[in-house]
């Protein structure tokens, strides 16, 4: 069973919408104790780093995520769920991350060379063979809305995609996942990532 976090930041129908095309067996959870018998979580969001993280420390969530992540189950973010995953975000406020992958969150303004913020739209990819892209080419479309992107080392990137500069669109680290694109509403090569996902479960 996978579990998805309702972080109450964003629209959670449309990831719902995809896993139940699929035959996905899921849930929607406000409880953190769901994670504890979950096969895979997911943790989508869209909106402000510090006010999703905030969410996360008050509901509970945030030790029981770490906690899951030790047992080597796996783990995937989308969007502004991605960025949770790392230490820091220039998005304000005090608010640490989930700190499950090294790295910080940047503005795209420093990386956008004058394109348009937020970065709306359908972008290709570059992409590195790993299991939850399997299936997915370099030059594959996929749906990006955000105004932030991640800063890694580069062993946990398995995809980027071209906006003014290289942005990371895709992590990997061990059994932790993430996508900076909306798998969801990325048509036939998001369906792909999540299928991957659930087999992964």
């Amino acid at each position: 069973m996978i579990v998805i976090i309702d972080n109450k930041m964003g629209n959670i129908r449309s990831v719902t919408n995809a896993l139940s095309l699929l035959g996905a067996d899921y849930i929607v959870s406000q409880q953190p104790a769901d994670i504890t018998r979950a096969d895979g979580v997911i943790l989508p969001g869209v909106g402000h780093f510090q006010k999703a993280m905030a969410n996360l420390n008050q509901a509970g969530f945030t030790q029981e995520i770490v906690n899951y992540a030790k047992l080597g189950k796996p783990l995937l973010g989308i969007c502004l769920g991605m960025q949770l995953l790392f230490d820091s975000s220039d998005e304000g406020g005090s608010e640490r991350g989930l700190s499950l992958i090294e790295g910080k969150v940047l503005s795209l303004k420093k990386r956008a060379n004058n394109l348009a913020v937020p970065h709306i739209g359908w972008n290709d990819l570059k992409v590195k063979p790993s299991i939850l892209l399997e299936g997915v080419s370099d030059g594959d479309c996929v749906y990006f809305v955000h105004s932030y992107a991640v800063s890694t080392e580069e062993q946990n990137i398995i995809a980027t995609t071209d906006y003014g500069s290289d942005i990371v669109a895709a992590v990997e680290k061990g059994h932790i996942y993430g996508v900076q694109f909306h798998p969801e509403k990325s048509q036939r090569y998001g369906l792909r990532v999540l299928e991957n996902f659930i087999k992964l479960c």
